[in-house]
């Protein structure tokens, strides 16, 4: 295969890329945040105390949101990609990975925070804010990476 058809080849990889690596990192989040709410609502359980269940699902929840990101510049990518751009492909593989990082990362510190959740019931706005933090990192990316797509595109 020449070169040449090789890299258009690559131009909707990014497309792809973004999305699942996105939602790679969601589903990772997920796993750690949800195994430590169960934990934390069975120790609620076990001592016959009601569960924190709004605070615990909050935590769950919240690697979700970078699977969106990866879906607003996934659409950007292919819109741009539509218009002949074809090198769109690490753009999309890159911020992929920091939003699905960010999305894992998110799942740890809400596990972190269900496990301080179901000791001590306290603390809720605190482990949001954390939360909040490591989200950030994950619009950031979503933002520059649209504003490095727009240059590129001309638009």
């Amino acid at each position: 295969m020449e070169t040449v058809g090789m890299i258009s080849n690559f131009k909707d990889l990014g497309v792809a890329a973004v999305l699942v690596f996105s939602a790679m990192g969601s589903c990772f989040g997920v796993l750690a945040a949800g195994t430590a709410s169960v934990g934390a609502w069975k120790k609620g359980f076990v001592r016959n105390k009601p569960a924190p269940f709004i605070p615990l699902l909050a935590f769950i929840g919240a690697p979700l949101s970078q699977t969106f990101y990866g879906m607003i510049l996934m659409n950007k990518i292919a819109d741009v990609v539509s218009q002949g751009a074809s090198y769109l492909w690490f753009i999309g593989a890159l911020a992929g990975i920091a939003i699905g990082l960010s999305a894992a990362s998110q799942g740890k510190i809400g596990a972190a925070a269900a496990d301080a959740m179901g000791e001590s019931e306290k603390g809720f706005t605190n482990y949001i804010a954390a939360l909040g933090i490591i989200e950030s990192v994950a619009i950031f990316v979503m933002v520059f990476s649209l504003q490095v797509i727009k240059k590129l595109a001309g638009i």
